[in-house]
């Protein structure tokens, strides 16, 4: 070994744990984000879905609108009361999608949960921390 040359370090063993765990607890931080995301998204196609079923629409006819949602009352015969958005085979979708997102949101938050607990677990052997 030449004056030079830069000198070789071994890894710390005892650090290595420690980097991991503040990388998982980073991944775990990151995903936890996301889930987050999810949730908030599962809630809005949700709350777009029950809006769609529940909520009156079309012309105003006296003091409400003249078509009423199709969970409240069958679809009306009516050419007004056409609204794509509030057919069976719409909303059918959309509640596809609203238990799709639904899933992949608790599905994240549940791997986010397992890496938290994960990057605060300590390793077999290794010392307490004082």
């Amino acid at each position: 070994m030449t004056a030079e040359a830069p000198a070789q370090r071994t890894p710390d063993p005892a650090g290595a744990p420690a980097a991991d765990a503040g990388k998982e607890g980073r991944q775990a931080d990151r995903i936890e984000a996301w889930s987050i995301a999810w949730m908030l998204l599962a809630m809005l196609v949700w709350g777009c879905f029950v809006f769609l079923m529940l909520a009156d629409y079309g012309p105003e006819s006296g003091d409400r609108a003249l078509c009423r949602g199709p969970l409240v009352r069958p679809a009306s015969e009516s050419g007004l009361c056409r609204d794509e958005l509030r057919q069976w085979p719409a909303l059918l979708g959309i509640l596809a999608l609203a238990a799709v997102v639904t899933v992949v949101a608790a599905a994240t938050t549940v791997y986010a949960k397992v890496l938290s607990r994960l990057a605060h677990h300590e390793p077999p052997g290794a010392r307490p921390r004082d």
